[in-house]
């Protein structure tokens, strides 16, 4: 495993006066680049031929890098141009998607924005589990056989695959002949009946608090929130119930964009709590504990109560819904704050107080 006596080494060659910010180019790039450059870091993309579209349309990127595809970040030609154009990587949902967590962990040799050791807690459904019960949140029940199911459950796969495949079942019967339906959609492969992570489905509101964990001030910062847009299962309710019945859809929850959400203020101090704990749990697990971004993906039930079901160690899309306008960034740091600039602020400081590799490891 790559350890941060490693990537300190690797810092201690950089120019930190060109020091330059950069990711792929796919899931929250815009955001972080368009951070990156408001605080002054020049930015690098490691970006699909086909995708170049994007960042002529919004030219935030001072440097592309195209690639055929992502996994060739893990090569040493790659890896070494990065680090003489003094790059810090800034992960995202797509690192996690296209690498594995031992790759990120062992393989990547270039400073990253965050805790590479955290990588293994999140894609770990069982040792995520662990870290949210420790940290004294609330989680839905969780099965480990579809012959257990004995209430209404959500199929998940690991990783970041943005709600692809996703499933409801109330019955051993039912998880059967819908894990087939998906199989038949090509949704999910037979190999996949293995992995299928199955969790309580609680009633309420989705809700995706981000946070950001502040090294150099020692603090937790709730700066954005929002909802899912999921298809299809967010059009059904365009359909009456007897059509749904009809033609026995089963929908899936692949995730298509993300509205902004200002909660009721009397469920802030219990959120901001839960970020705090979360934080000071990853502390023991994996000192220094979160460094920048985390999102937790919870569940506000109609008695108030707060279900947390998956945690990302990372930016998440959903900040993208912030960049300019977040109410909670606003209250913090007035106009024009949100999480791919507050990323690039913290690194700015880290520099300014030469502690950089707290921050890049």
């Amino acid at each position: 495993m790559i350890t941060s006596s490693d990537i300190a080494k690797i810092l201690d060659k950089y120019d930190t006066r060109k020091l330059a910010i950069g990711t792929l180019g796919s899931h929250s790039s815009l955001n972080i680049f368009k951070g990156a450059k408001e605080e002054g870091f020049r930015t690098v993309c490691i970006c699909k031929e086909k995708d170049a579209i994007m960042y002529k349309k919004f030219p935030l990127a001072d440097e592309m890098i195209f690639v055929k595809d992502f996994t060739e970040l893990l090569s040493e030609t790659l890896q070494e141009k990065l680090r003489k154009l003094n790059v810090i990587l800034i992960p995202h949902g797509s690192f996690t998607a296209y690498l594995s967590t031992e790759q990120l962990t062992d393989s990547l040799y270039v400073p990253m924005f965050g805790n590479r050791a955290l990588l293994h807690w999140e894609a770990n459904r069982k040792e995520q589990e662990e870290w949210l019960r420790k940290a004294g949140l609330r989680l839905p029940a969780t099965f480990k056989s579809p012959d257990e199911i004995d209430r209404l459950v959500i199929a998940k796969l690991p990783g970041a695959k943005g709600g692809r495949g996703y499933f409801l079942a109330n019955s051993p019967e039912s998880f059967r002949r819908k894990f087939s339906e998906m199989v038949a959609r090509g949704l999910l492969s037979e190999d996949d009946v293995g992995r299928v992570h199955l969790q309580e489905y609680a009633l309420g509101v989705n809700v995706y608090p981000s946070y950001f964990s502040s090294i150099i001030n020692d603090d937790v910062e709730l700066l954005a929130m929002d909802r899912r847009y999921e298809s299809a299962v967010d059009s059904m309710g365009k359909i009456p119930a007897s059509e749904q019945l009809e033609i026995g859809v089963n929908p899936t929850y692949t995730i298509v964009g993300n509205f902004p959400i200002v909660l009721r203020e009397s469920l802030l101090p219990e959120l901001m709590r839960m970020g705090d704990n979360v934080h000071k749990k990853a502390q023991e697990l994996a000192p220094p504990g979160i460094i920048g971004p985390f999102c937790l993906e919870t569940v506000i039930t109609d008695d108030l109560k707060i279900y947390t079901f998956e945690i990302s160690a990372r930016i998440v899309a959903g900040t993208n819904v912030g960049i300019g306008t977040s109410p909670y960034a606003y209250l913090k740091y007035g106009e024009n704050m949100y999480m791919g600039r507050r990323i690039a602020l913290e690194l700015k400081e880290a520099l300014r107080q030469k502690r950089l590799n707290e921050v890049a490891v």
